[in-house]
């Protein structure tokens, strides 16, 4: 027998997988209208994106590890056709292609694995991962075209020649199955590639299918379960100006599980519909915005408490499955005769100019492993969802404040009820509070009564850009104005909320007032604990070391920038990223490389003025960068052997660009470099 870690830490970790599985000891995994069932038990998972073929193999074990003490507690990922098959019938699985060692990683870790197929993925891949060559068959692409068909069902045959003896049922990682992405066809088209995939072998417990954009025929119920999405900002937007688009939905509690502001470039204006019957499946998210990419036209910089409250707001909507995208950022692997990025030139999914290396997302995790805010902000909503998720998963979602607001409404506080009597007067119940919306100050809520559950707690107010769950009749706690976290071995944790005096009242009839944070050490009430923000974002982590101080790196300019370019609007009609030729007009500078460095696990972050950024080792292009307003960063791990000095080549910024460049950029006109140095990452 093969051991399988367990994939839920702590109480909930045997829900998933048992402690030691064989070909028939994975559990049952089903669902019904409300959760995933796994092993008769309901669950809530944090499913986390991360994109295999976009970190080098030997990284995965170390990156997977990292996500799952994020809480991630499933993991799914994008097999791009193009990384696998850039020309025809040369299939790659080399190196960071290898999707069998990926899995096989992910088992080793407990985690199961969703796996999004395609053809077309989109994930801003030259094409959304369909071949150039595929633009010559003189055929319809992603439809029931059988010369389109005959090329799918090549892929997937592929594709199951590294998951046969993985998938559930043999007590391997792969859970499910996502098919085809962001589609707005019949749904004839999905099913045909569902009968291709069973045919060939695949036999999984669930499939899946984005839920956005609405289906001009939908699937039969039961064959694949429609899941959602939500993004703080979008870089696909044509539009220039801040705060554009419906973002600003993704910050209000309501019913309608989808987002009209996805993808907009591809898919257009849409309307707050999904297809009918789909309200019959569970409430579940697969691309719930950890971050944002950078296209060179628009640039959004999206904060840890962009991606909390939106991922609170969720949760207290009624959504029983989070699922982040990205969770971890990456680099674009190098093509053969191209490079893989999106960009507005290629033959399809042409809207966009993204970077040719850097798939960074200002994601939880980073493009080479680190750490950045939201990963820390996030874990006391991801150790809730395990260890309250049997609890959570069946309640009812209710809306006692206004769900259809207008950008920055201040006018009352945002708030949603879950329990598991929805109006009626006991039972279990979570108070979701949410007094932030991006790129507004919402005030402070003065006399703010909350109840639920026939439990009223006292006025309250709630702080500006506030963002809690108040427990009512959990663990013998009537309530609570701290945010409920964990329980372990008897023990609960509870997060202070700040700028809110706790108040704990048992159902005892004991009521603590005023109470202050003690860790982890000492209970401030028999088995419960009350924690500060900070020691709830690093609850059960293991001591981390302490940072090290960067290390200033010495830098010499080499060649001023040459006259700046004109920037001219591209086939989609915003502006274009420079060309090969316009990138030697850029500033050079050079950066010496300590031999001493080799080896280490060392992070070069350059902070820059300017317009764009490049960085060489050896005349090769290793790592890339649209400037907007956060360093740029490469791992120098990554670096060839003996390579000895970096070229950094930068494009100076213009005034009056037609690009959207967030508040936190510095947008002087020219460029410089301000600062280089290392820094060791965890």
């Amino acid at each position: 027998m093969k051991q399988i870690a367990r994939i839920l830490a702590a109480t909930c970790a045997a829900l998933l997988l048992t402690a030691h599985a064989s070909a028939t000891e994975n559990p049952e995994v089903r669902w019904d209208s409300k959760s995933l069932i796994i092993g008769g038990h309901r669950v809530v998972p944090v499913m986390g994106e991360v994109h295999y073929s976009r970190i080098p193999a030997d990284e995965w074990e170390a990156e997977v590890r990292k996500m799952k003490e994020g809480g991630v507690t499933i993991i799914a990922t994008y097999v791009f056709w193009n990384h696998i098959e850039e020309e025809e019938g040369i299939f790659r699985w080399d190196g960071q292609r290898d999707l069998r060692r990926f899995l096989l990683i992910c088992q080793q870790q407990g985690l199961p694995v969703i796996l999004r197929m395609g053809p077309f993925c989109h994930g801003e891949v030259r094409n959304g991962g369909i071949p150039d060559w595929m633009f010559q068959k003189n055929c319809r692409l992603r439809s029931q075209d059988s010369v389109f068909l005959g090329y799918a069902e090549k892929l997937y045959r592929q594709i199951y020649s590294h998951v046969q003896g993985l998938q559930w049922k043999d007590g391997g990682p792969v859970m499910a199955s996502q098919f085809d992405n962001e589609y707005r066809g019949s749904g004839d088209y999905l099913m045909a590639l569902k009968r291709i995939a069973q045919q060939i072998g695949f036999d999984l417990p669930f499939y899946t299918r984005t839920g956005w954009p609405e289906l001009s025929k939908p699937v039969p119920f039961g064959e694949m379960l429609p899941l959602y999405g939500d993004y703080a900002d979008g870089f696909w937007d044509k539009d220039v100006r801040e705060g554009v688009g419906n973002y600003y939905k993704a910050f209000n509690f309501k019913g309608f599980r989808s987002s009209t502001a996805i993808g907009t470039d591809l898919l257009g204006q849409q309307q707050e519909t999904i297809n009918q019957g789909d309200e019959q499946y569970p409430y579940f998210t697969c691309e719930l915005g950890g971050g944002m990419a950078t296209a060179y036209h628009r640039r959004p910089y999206i904060s840890a408490d962009d991606t909390y409250s939106m991922a609170l707001v969720k949760l207290g909507s009624g959504s029983n499955l989070l699922g982040y995208y990205m969770y971890h950022g990456g680099t674009n692997p190098e093509g053969k005769l191209h490079t893989l990025n999106e960009v507005q030139t290629s033959p399809g999914t042409a809207n966009n100019d993204l970077p040719v290396c850097t798939y960074d997302f200002q994601a939880p995790l980073g493009e080479f492993g680190q750490t950045n805010p939201s990963y820390y902000r996030l874990r006391p909503l991801h150790l809730f969802m395990q260890d309250y998720g049997e609890v959570l998963a069946p309640m009812e979602a209710s809306f006692p404040s206004q769900q259809d607001l207008q950008r920055g409404d201040d006018s009352s506080l945002r708030w949603a009820v879950r329990a598991s009597s929805p109006g009626g007067q006991e039972g279990a119940a979570f108070i979701f509070v949410n007094n932030y919306e991006r790129f507004f100050t919402l005030t402070a809520k003065r006399n703010v009564v909350l109840s639920a559950a026939g439990v009223t707690l006292p006025k309250l107010t709630i702080p500006s850009g506030c963002m809690a769950i108040f427990p009512v009749n959990i663990d013998g706690i009537k309530y609570a104005t701290a945010q409920i976290v964990a329980r372990r071995d008897g023990k609960v944790y509870m997060m202070q909320v700040e700028g809110i005096p706790t108040t704990i009242c048992m159902q005892s009839g004991k009521t603590l007032r005023n109470v202050r944070p003690r860790g982890t050490s000492q209970p401030v009430w028999q088995n419960i604990y009350l924690l500060t923000r900070q020691d709830a974002e690093h609850l059960f982590l293991q001591e981390q070391p302490a940072a090290a101080q960067p290390t200033m790196v010495a830098f010499t300019k080499v060649r001023e920038a040459g006259p700046l370019r004109q920037i001219v609007m591209g086939r989609a009609r915003v502006a274009q990223a420079p060309s090969e030729d316009e990138w030697r007009g850029a500033a050079v500078y050079r950066i010496a490389i300590d031999q001493a460095w080799q080896g280490q696990h060392l992070l070069l972050s350059i902070e820059y003025q300017g317009d764009c950024a490049r960085l060489y080792a050896n005349g090769r292009l290793v790592a890339d960068n649209f400037q907007y307003g956060r360093p740029f960063l490469y791992g120098l791990w990554r670096l060839p052997e003996g390579c000895t000095e970096l070229e950094l080549h930068i494009l100076p910024w213009q005034a009056g660009a037609p690009v959207y460049m967030p508040r936190e950029a510095d947008t002087t006109p020219g460029e410089q470099v301000k600062k280089v140095e290392i820094t060791v990452t965890e």
